[in-house]
């Protein structure tokens, strides 16, 4: 299922969020639209945290406007996964069907979407384990899960898999992989070039809050177009 047209594009116009006088986001004019997975990337503190928590409404705009397939409230399914989830004091499948049951879900029909849910993030072994036992991999995976419960047509990851190993790594990248080929928008910060290139259907780099490039994975790495993005690219810090 393909995220209707009344949810995208999704699209920034000239946004600003300014904070004690400092300038986090910097006149970000971007639109997002159906397909692969975007992938922001960007050094600490370059705004990428930021934009998400713009986009779902959750940071309020300074100035500029954001639109959604052109209204201004964020849609109801849109979701958003934070880098360092909370996990509550329950197992794993009662965290999913607290999610289902905060986005709307029936209760006779929470039980068989948790073990779906859990099922697609690997976790259905792992159902009665309290959540606050889970491994660092796998409670990110449960809380792709708990985002998944919206039934999201667009769905934020920030950075989610900081901190974790490559196993775990891997097991987070092969998820949204899954998620993408169900036609979820996904649009997922990070600071990890490896995981863009394996990710992304397109880039934005995003430079002291101020969009420095938005282009295609392949064409973003082969050709970047600015002195930043080269840097970037190259493994250079840009400051």
């Amino acid at each position: 299922m393909r995220a209707p047209v009344t949810d995208l594009p999704l699209m920034f116009e000239n946004a600003q969020v300014v904070a004690r006088g400092v300038t986090i986001l910097d006149g970000i004019t971007l639109t997002v639209s159906a397909g692969p997975p975007t992938v922001v990337i960007g050094p600490n503190g370059s705004g990428k945290t930021t934009l998400l928590r713009a986009a779902m409404g959750l940071t309020a705009l300074t100035h500029g406007h954001i639109t959604w397939g052109g209204r201004t409230a964020a849609p109801a399914r849109a979701a958003i996964m934070f880098q360092r989830p909370v996990m509550l004091r329950r197992t794993a499948a009662a965290n999913v069907r607290y999610a289902l049951a905060a986005a709307g879900l029936p209760r006779p029909q929470r039980h068989d979407r948790a073990t779906e849910l859990l099922a697609l993030v690997g976790l259905d072994k792992l159902d009665d384990r309290p959540a606050r036992r889970l491994s660092g991999g796998e409670q990110q995976r449960l809380a792709l899960a708990r985002a998944m419960a919206r039934d999201p047509t667009i769905l934020f990851l920030d950075e989610p898999t900081a901190s974790l190993d490559p196993h775990a790594t891997k097991a987070i990248e092969d998820i949204i992989r899954a998620i993408s080929q169900r036609g979820v928008k996904l649009v997922t910060s990070t600071h990890d070039l490896g995981q863009a290139r394996r990710l992304a259907g397109d880039i934005v780099l995003l430079h002291r809050g101020r969009l420095i490039e938005n282009a295609p994975c392949e064409k973003f790495f082969s050709a970047p177009e600015t002195d930043e993005a080269r840097k970037f690219v190259a493994g250079d810090l840009l400051v």
